[in-house]
């Protein structure tokens, strides 16, 4: 048997073994790692599928510099499940709504959703920064791949959209901000990726 063969056998065998050991000895419970494997002219060869990892080029030259990333970091992974969870509710929304046989019950589920949606996210919505609100309007584009101005336009109206837009206007945001994952939010993209990853 080839030295090479050895290892494999070896290896799988660590790999399967405590799984096997776990499950006899706690009744069910695996500890271990089982993997799937091929058999490749006379080679045991496992399959292991490991996760995607992005590297991003170092980007800081001095401590400010990390500060203000450290709090990109700490905004994103704050705002960005909101966004995701904004995404979704959209999707439900349009397909509930177009099962809706007539306007005025479209716009009656609207005005009776939009109240349930402050009801439950607008104290946890008051308590995110103002550099946070603004990163959430753009993450909102990301997800949705449309501004919040236009999505509220679509849901509410253009007048109530409006509204919205100047309100948001008086703390220094616009709801028309878009999301620029090439330009000036380079670096957000690269957190959003690692975020999304796992990996920070």
């Amino acid at each position: 048997m080839k030295p090479r063969n050895i290892i494999l056998i070896i290896y799988l065998c660590l790999m399967i073994a405590p799984g096997a050991q776990a499950q006899s000895a706690a009744g069910g419970e695996s500890k271990g790692t089982v993997v799937f494997a091929v058999v490749e002219n006379g080679d045991t060869i496992p399959i292991i599928h490991l996760r995607e990892v992005v590297v991003f080029p170092k980007r800081f030259s001095n401590p400010k510099e990390q500060q203000r990333y450290d709090r990109l970091v700490r905004d994103v992974k704050r705002t960005l499940p909101y966004a995701k969870m904004v995404y979704y509710t959209l999707i439900e929304t349009y397909e509930y709504i177009e099962t809706l046989p007539t306007k005025k019950e479209k716009e009656k589920h609207l005005k009776r959703m939009e109240k349930e949606l402050f009801k439950q996210y607008k104290p946890e919505l008051k308590k995110l920064t103002l550099t946070q609100g603004k990163l959430l309007i753009k993450l909102i584009d990301r997800e949705c791949n449309q501004s919040s101005y236009n999505i509220l336009r679509a849901y509410l109206g253009s007048f109530r959209a409006g509204i919205w837009n100047v309100f948001a206007g008086v703390f220094g945001a616009s709801l028309k901000a878009e999301y620029d994952p090439k330009g000036r939010d380079a670096l957000t993209e690269q957190v959003v990726v690692m975020v999304e990853k796992g990996m920070i």
